[in-house]
């Protein structure tokens, strides 16, 4: 089971910035991508950002140019940080992380329990 931990969400003004983190704990053979998702109220989830253990990145459309996310592999912690925020970019922000619990086990969908932004105009 992987265990996901997710901080830094809170209130800020439209072009204001926040960084948020999430660390991974449990037991894990690997753990292959880690990223961000996002839902706003009444709209599904969204891509926000991914980043495999590599450092291969993917952003969603609406945040690239403005939103970086990074991953501290000895860690197991992955982070975006966020500037020239939107109030659009408003949304509970979900920690996902794409993990094995075993060599031989497939890659399972692990997901934190969300941390809320909120931009105000």
């Amino acid at each position: 089971q992987v265990h996901l931990v997710e901080s830094g969400g809170g209130l800020v003004q439209a072009g204001g910035s926040l960084r948020l983190s999430c660390a991974a704990s449990g037991l894990f053979f690997a753990i292959n991508a880690m990223g961000w998702y996002r839902q706003a109220p009444g709209k599904e989830r969204e891509l926000v950002a991914t980043i495999t253990s590599g450092g291969n990145t993917n952003y969603g459309d609406s945040v690239k140019g403005r939103f970086t996310v990074s991953r501290d592999n000895a860690k197991n912690t992955v982070f975006l940080q966020m500037n020239s925020l939107k109030p659009e970019d408003t949304a509970v922000y979900y920690c996902n992380a794409v993990a094995r619990r075993t060599i031989m086990s497939t890659p399972t969908n692990y997901w934190g329990l969300g941390t809320q932004v909120t931009v105000s105009s």
